[in-house]
Order: C-alpha cells, then structure tokens, then sequence
C-alpha cells in the first residue's frame, strides 16, 4: 500500500483510474464477508496518510482530479432509481446485461464503478467497515490543506451535485403528472400538485446557490421548504399506497411510485451534500470521540449506497421484491377477504359448509364421468388437453354459480386471512390464542368441506357407473381402466403423492389468479366499463345490466381462478407426455368418483387390501392437496406483507396442546359457540 502511495504522490495530476482501482483492492478483503480484515486495511491507511502528509495532500489531490475529470450526474440520478422504461422492460434489460454487459464509456463516473469495484460483492465489506474508520479517513484527506485547483475541483462536483438536483427534480415532477398516478388520487388536480411546486422551490434554491457561486453576496436559505414539498410528495405516495388496497394496483402503478419513492429519497440525500448553511458545524461521535461533519456523514451513507446500487444493478431480486411486493399484497388481501367465507365460526356456518361442499361433490361425480368418456375419444394430446380442461372449467365454474364449495379451493384462501391475522411487523406481541383458534376453525372448516365432497362423490359415482351399465349394456371403465384408476390412487406403488403436490401447486396458483383479477376488477373499473354497455344494455335491459356487473365485480376473480385451475389440471398430463416427464395431478375428489366407479367396472370384486390402499390413497391425496397449497399460499401471504413471524415454535406447542386437550374442536364446533352465537343473535334475555 505505500508504494501505491509513493506512485500516487509521484503523479498526483493524472486523471486516470487505474491508480484508484488498485487503491481499493489493497483495501479490499480476500472475501467479501471478512469485515475484520477490511476494516484492518482501512485504518492502515488512514494510518500511513497521517504519518506522511505529503502523500495525503497527493491521494486528496488525485481524487479530486478523478472526480472533476467526469460526468458525475449520471452517478446520482441513475444508480439505484429505476428507469423510466417499465418494469417489463427492466426485467428483459437486466437479463441481457448479464450475459453481455453494455459498453464502459471511462468518460462517466457511473460506468468508472464498473472498474473500480468489478465484482457484486464489495458492498458488502464497505458496509461492514465501521463508520467511524471510514470518517477518519474523510478526516484525514480534508485536513491536508487546500490548493486552488483543489477548489476548482470541489466546486465542480457541487455543480454536478446542483445539476442532478435539477434533474431529479424534473422527473419527480414528470412522474407526478403521470394519468396513472392521478387517477389515483383526483386530487391532484384540484389542489396545487406538490410534485409540481417542488419544481418551483429546486428553481428558486439554484437559482440562489448559482448566484453564490458565481461571488454574489446571496444568502442561500436551507432547503428546509424545499424538504417539507418532498414530504408532501412522499405523502401522496403513502396515500396511494394505502388506496391501492380497496382499488387494486398493476405492475405499472407499482414501478411508478417504487422509481418516485427513489426518486424523492435521492433528491433528499443530495440536498443535504450541498447546503451550505451547516456547512461548518460539527457532530461528535459518541463511540470513538471524534467530531466530523455531518455532510461527511450524508456523503458516507450516499456513497455506501450507491456502492450497493451499483453492485446489485443487474440483480433481479431486488427487482422483484421491490415491484411485485404490492401487487402480491393486493392479491393476498383479496384472497384474504374471500377467505373469510371459508372459515366456519359456529355450527351452523359449520353444516352450511357441509351442504355446500356436498353440493360440489354431487358435481364433481358427473365430471368424473365426462373426462373417462372424453378419454375414450383417443383424441391429439393437444386436443385431449382441451377437453379435459373445459370439462374441469366449466364444471368449476358452474359449482361456483351455484355457490358450492370444492374444498381444496379452501387453503390458497384461509392462508392468506390466516397471514392478516399475522398484523404485527416484527412477529412479536401477537395474540397467540386467537390465532390457534382461527387455525382450529381453518382446519375443522376444511375438514368438513373435504368430507361433504367426498360422502357425495363416492356414492353419486358409484351410482352413475351402475346407471351407466344399465343404459348402455357395458361398464364405463373396463377391468383394465378400473385397475389402472386404482393404481393411480395407490399411494406405495404409484407417485400419486407427488401427483398430489403438483395438484396443490395449481390450487395455489388458482388462488394466486383469483387475487389477481379480483384486483384487476377494481382496478381496472371493469363493473362501470360493463354497466357503459350499449349493446349489451339493449340485449339485458337497464336492470339485469346492473346486477351482471355487480356479480362481476364481486365473482370474477371466483369464475377465472376456477377457469384457470380447469386449465391447469387437464393439461398437466398432457404437457407430461410432451415432455417426457413424469407429470400429472391428483385430485382428492375426483380421486374419490375414481374409486367408487372402478369398484362398479371391477363388479365390487376387490381384495379388502386393495380396499385399504385405495383408501390411505385417497385420504394421502386429500392431505397432500391441503398441505401444499396452503404452505404455499401462507408463504406467498407473509411475503407480501413482509411479517416476520418469529413464534413459529410456541404457536406449533400451542396448536398441539390445543389438540390433546379438546381434539373434537379440530372436527367440529363445541356446541357453546353455536349457544353463544344465537345468544348473540337473539339479543340479551328479556327481564
């Protein structure tokens, strides 16, 4: 590191960066997590420039001429602040950036960082190096004394900084003006926009700092009216935020007030590098005693900021996480409401459900039916995908018409009003009982759902298969056919388990659908576009318009979930066979209707191990359903809403006392909620 230094002092004038690129890999660590020997390298240095001013006036000098050598607004308006191209568009640019990265134009200090600091990890040492040490070094490089060409230096990253004020000023107001963002908020259009007045208050400040550049006696006032117009704009932003949750989102709302919320966090940070009205104050360090500028400090936490943007400016985490977060939440939370449905707080909640979910069993068996017959066609793959999908969509959809209930559609919507129930950030302070009490209703409510398809579809398919013999003279499915259907519920020689899983997963992207155009349908005011019209008010009539579009507007995430998860389940087989792969779903009522009409085309004629198997298999595909799409679906819930539940120990304790003291409650109500709930609905006893 010294003869680095020497090197340095020797040339102090050039502008080249190759000088700055080796200074930071003596700095830089064998591996990026060992913060130790980082923070070691740092106060060597610091170390060597005080014992040797000459190469500290040197390292100042050389820094300052790298700095005022380049573009340097790019730096702060760019690194970290999205880009106006659109989420999608950012999603396909990263990608192909990181297979052939674009070209380094050495002219620009953003593209510099690409030499200076070439791998993705160097945010991570900087970070970990105490500020303190870092401090000292600024410290030490600002105290060893200033020329006239160190000032020339200074100033023109002041105006480079001022230049990327203005600019960042221009798109926050640009942004504000956005028809997205103000049919969000009307308001903005009858009040005084304040991504507009901001602007007004950037001109009025530069035009002041400007003035005071130039050796005009100007006071330039602090930025304080200038921060409370941000403030103003991120509140704006908050409220749209919070008003996305009763009328929906897109990805597109989301990118703009993601890249505004930047955009506004940057502009902040810059208006504190270039205020000169606390320029000489000084803020001691509580740690080490040392006193510095608080400028110092902003330029610390700005740089360590932009080192991270920069490494991580082709991840797509980040991505995702920072644009898909609400959208994911508003799908959640409309999965959430309608989960509130599938949750049965008394007994008679408790035998709707039943009646409900023995309503789509009843179906189900004569779906069953259509997909064996639609099988006999030995249609084109594709074709035969087609028609098994339709058969599954249309039925689906019929049982959601008539309000019944398939019960594996349960779990993608009680995770998610499960996870609301999780309304504390960090996890802690959470009422723990009622939450075992939502998970025992959850599970009792499934149960019940699960057991009124199955009492339904086993015997309506079991009669379907005789009435199908008597009509036609033949069974449905032959000895084969009805032996391959029981191999395929068979739990120990078939993957049927695995099947299962694959047959959460779209239960759970089902339930992901369904959020997603219950969002679209606010969002999107789909209801109004439909009750607008003409053709079909003159086909409906003024009236049945109306309710056509408030059946929308409340069923149309229901009807395309379930549309979706037809799709979903009558092509995964075919899209096995193309692949090659072993692909396919099982479905714990269909399973059932299986069962029972293989029993009829084998005349009943079954070993009573063969009974047993079929059985475990059934209630294992059941299990696995459930199990899968609601692990999914509470993952996908605690994610968008970014609780972190650290009580997952106690409440599994408190979940399994629950059980061995009152096992019953997980199957069905205790008679004293149906007594208190009529109570509750009867009023309080007359005297």
């Amino acid at each position: 590191m010294l003869n680095l230094l020497e090197r340095i002092a020797a040339h102090p004038d050039t502008c080249t960066i190759d000088n700055l690129a080796d200074l930071v890999q003596r700095l830089r660590p064998a591996k990026p997590h060992q913060i130790d020997r980082a923070t070691t390298n740092v106060r060597t240095l610091t170390q060597l420039l005080q014992g040797n001013h000459c190469h500290a006036v040197a390292l100042r000098r050389y820094l300052l001429r790298v700095l005022s050598a380049r573009h340097q607004t790019s730096l702060y308006t760019d690194t970290g602040v999205l880009s106006s191209s659109g989420f999608f568009t950012e999603l396909f640019q990263r990608l192909a950036y990181r297979l052939l990265p674009p070209a380094v134009d050495d002219n620009y200090l953003r593209d510099c960082l690409d030499r200076i600091l070439p791998g993705n990890t160097d945010y991570l040492w900087m970070s970990g190096v105490p500020a303190a040490d870092w401090l000292a070094l600024f410290n030490t490089l600002a105290n060893a004394g200033e020329t006239g060409e160190d000032t020339a230096g200074q100033q023109k990253t002041t105006v480079q900084l001022l230049e990327a004020i203005q600019t960042l000023s221009y798109r926050i107001g640009a942004m504000g003006l956005e028809p997205e963002l103000i049919r969000n908020n009307p308001d903005l259009e009858t009040f005084a926009s304040p991504f507009l007045m901001q602007n007004v208050e950037v001109h009025r400040y530069l035009d002041d700092y400007a003035r005071f550049l130039n050796g005009d006696s100007v006071l330039v006032e602090d930025a304080r009216h200038l921060l409370v117009m941000l403030d103003q704009c991120a509140t704006v932003v908050t409220k749209i935020r919070k008003n996305t949750l009763h009328h929906g989102t897109s990805v597109a709302l989301t990118y703009l007030l993601v890249r505004l919320t930047q955009s506004i966090d940057r502009l902040r940070k810059l208006l504190v590098l270039v205020d000169v009205t606390h320029a000489s104050s000084l803020v001691q360090d509580c740690d080490t005693g040392t006193t510095h500028s608080p400028k110092c400090s902003a330029a610390l936490a700005l740089g360590l900021e932009l080192i991270e943007a920069h490494n991580r400016k082709y991840a797509l985490r980040e991505l995702f996480a920072s644009n898909i977060n609400l959208l994911a939440r508003n799908v959640t939370e409309n999965a959430s409401r309608t989960g509130e449905h599938y949750v049965a707080e008394n007994r008679r909640e408790y035998f709707a459900m039943l009646r409900s979910a023995a309503g789509a069993g009843f179906f189900i068996s004569f779906m069953a039916m259509f997909k064996i017959l639609a099988s006999y066609l030995r249609a084109a793959p594709l074709v035969e995908a087609f028609l098994f999908s339709m058969n599954y969509s249309l039925g689906f959809m019929l049982i959601h018409v008539l309000h019944f209930t398939v019960a594996t559609k349960q779990p993608a919507m009680t995770a998610s009003h499960i996870a609301a129930g999780l309304h504390s950030r960090d996890g802690r302070n959470l009422d723990l009982d009622s939450l075992v009490e939502l998970i025992v209703k959850v599970i009792r409510t499934q149960f019940v759902a699960v057991l009124g398809n199955i009492i339904i579809a086993f015997p309506m398919a079991y009669l379907i298969a005789w009435g199908y013999f008597y009509l036609q003279g033949h069974h449905l499915v032959t000895p084969e056919k009805a032996g391959h259907l029981l191999h395929d519920i068979d739990p120990i020689h078939s993957l049927a388990l695995f099947y299962a899983a694959i047959a959460g997963g779209c239960l759970f992207v089902a339930g992901l659908i369904s959020g997603y155009y219950d969002n679209k349908a606010a969002y999107a005011h789909i209801p109004a576009r439909i009750a607008q019209l003409r053709w079909l008010r003159r086909l409906l009539g003024e009236i049945r318009l109306k309710k056509l579009a408030g059946y929308i507007e409340n069923n149309l995430g229901g009807l395309m979930g379930n549309f979706y998860f037809g799709i979903l389940l009558g092509s995964m087989g075919t899209l096995g066979f193309l692949l090659g792969l072993p692909i396919d779903i099982r479905h714990v009522t269909f399973s059932t209707a299986y069962f029972a009409t293989s029993l009829v085309g084998l005349e009943n004629s079954i070993t009573w191990q063969t009974a047993v198997i079929s059985t475990l298999g059934v209630l294992g595909i059941g299990a696995v359903n459930l199990l899968v799409s609601f692990s999914l679906a509470l993952f996908v819930a605690l994610r968008s809403r970014q609780v972190r539940f650290a009580q997952w120990p106690k409440l599994f304790k408190a979940v399994l006392m629950r059980f061995f003291t009152a096992p019953m409650d997980f199957l069905a109500p205790p008679k004293k909620i149906a007594d208190e709930k009529t109570k509750e609905l009867n009023g309080p006893p007359q005297p």
